[in-house]
């Protein structure tokens, strides 16, 4: 067989215009995501820690669960199961941000939880012997110096939480890959379609990366 194929430039350029439509919700369902899953990842991976069963018990389970079943079926689940718990739908976007917040949420709890224990024991004893309180110590000296060596694994979450919502099509989110399949009904030109929305995850991902390495080269990671 012979193939004459041939990558047509111009039609991935024409494209464009059309996918960046769709970047303003990729951004807003990954960023607010991010935001909502790293306070609960806070809240659960300090409840993971706790010396109290009661509120390690609930943390373990909302991690395992979260950590255990894809992204995709947790966003089918909010969007299409927990309309019928509630009696009312649920907006897509608004679906796709809770997905995401959730999921991340729980590996957050786990990033957390290893930024915590990893400091010294020493460090806390030296701030209750300075006279600080123990909730005083976690914030003045613990939490500072588990927070910078959390930071390269959280950038990491926040690259695998962006790159998941190209899931999000599936429940008609107009992000980034939903724009795509629209213009590619209409043009029939794939490759070059998915070639450009794989450019733009990459432009958003290396930004962040980016970022993350002026962070360390600041000295504000480590």
């Amino acid at each position: 067989m012979e193939f004459n194929f041939q990558f047509d430039w111009q039609a991935a350029i024409d494209s464009l215009p059309f996918l960046l439509k769709g970047l303003p919700y990729t951004l807003l369902i990954s960023f607010a995501g991010l935001a909502i899953g790293f306070v609960v990842g806070i809240v659960f991976g300090l409840m993971r820690i706790s010396p109290t069963r009661w509120l390690r018990f609930p943390a373990v389970v909302y991690i395992e669960v979260f950590r255990g079943t894809p992204v995709l079926v947790q966003v089918l689940f909010i969007f299409y199961g927990l309309p019928t718990l509630l009696g009312g739908p649920i907006n897509a976007l608004t679906a796709g941000i809770a997905a995401i917040a959730l999921n991340a949420g729980a590996y957050i709890s786990e990033i957390v939880r290893g930024g915590v224990q990893s400091i010294e024991r020493g460090q806390r004893e030296a701030g209750l012997s300075l006279g600080l309180s123990p909730p005083q110590t976690f914030r003045y000296v613990i939490w500072p110096q588990a927070l910078r060596r959390m930071i390269p694994a959280l950038g990491n979450q926040g690259i695998v939480s962006i790159k998941d919502t190209s899931l999000f099509s599936v429940i008609g989110v107009g992000e980034l890959v939903r724009q795509g399949q629209v213009y590619i009904a209409n043009t029939f030109t794939a490759l070059e379609v998915y070639f450009m929305i794989a450019l733009l995850y990459l432009a958003i991902t290396l930004s962040l990366s980016l970022a993350l390495s002026l962070l360390e080269r600041k000295g504000l990671v480590g």
